[in-house]
């Protein structure tokens, strides 16, 4: 279905029972990265899976900004009125999440992974990997990437939410950025998964079961 919002229609699915938990996907996805993981996370959780703005069903855009798709979710929790709320973003989810959490108390639990909050999280190889894909496609979401965001300490330490910062040992981000990220985020744990790198325990996969549904009791 689709929800207004913002300036933009989002498309979501919901399914599943009890607290409401909301999954957001990362960079150039969309919420069908998720089916696997949602199938176990049904039968704990009411699971809104939205498309970002410019992604799968929802609106599509010309420029993109990780400030204005968190106020799309701002917008999205507020319209549908939702409450006690557990958000789960990856990479670009995770961004979004964490300015959401930054700005506002509509999130209770928030669980990122894969996250950064400046372009110098990423790992030069992947930064110029990017940067290349930028060259040749010139895909305004590449951009998104090489150009934002930019968070600072002070931003995250704003965050109130009971917080869980995940990252794979191999990951595209820097593993002292993911670090530096659960550092200024009062009382949050980290988890860094030996062997995983930036999507393999998320895209298509039921590892991330367990973890939330330990840390979200």
């Amino acid at each position: 279905m689709k929800i207004a919002v913002n300036g933009s229609e989002l498309f979501y699915e919901v399914t599943g029972q009890g607290r409401t938990m909301i999954l957001v996907h990362g960079n150039g996805e969309d919420h069908h990265i998720f089916d696997r993981l949602v199938n176990v996370l049904k039968e704990h959780y009411t699971c809104f899976c939205i498309d970002s703005r410019g992604h799968g069903e929802s609106s599509s855009v010309e420029t993109f900004s990780y400030q204005t798709m968190a106020e799309d979710i701002i917008a999205f929790i507020k319209k549908l009125g939702l409450t006690d709320v557990v958000y789960y973003g990856f990479s670009d989810g995770g961004i979004v999440g964490l300015l959401v959490a930054s700005q506002s108390d509509l999130i209770n639990d928030l669980i990122i992974s894969g996250a950064n909050i400046e372009p110098r999280g990423l790992k030069n190889s992947a930064y110029y990997l990017m940067k290349v894909a930028y060259i040749i496609k010139k895909d305004p979401k590449v951009k998104l990437m090489l150009d934002q965001p930019h968070i600072n300490h002070h931003t995250l330490q704003k965050i109130k939410a009971r917080t869980l910062v995940l990252a794979g040992s191999k990951d595209i981000i820097k593993e002292s950025h993911t670090i530096e990220i659960a550092h200024n985020i009062n009382g949050s744990k980290l988890l860094v998964l030996p062997k995983e790198d930036h999507s393999s325990y998320v895209v298509n996969s039921t590892k991330l079961a367990p973890i939330i549904l330990s840390f979200v009791k």
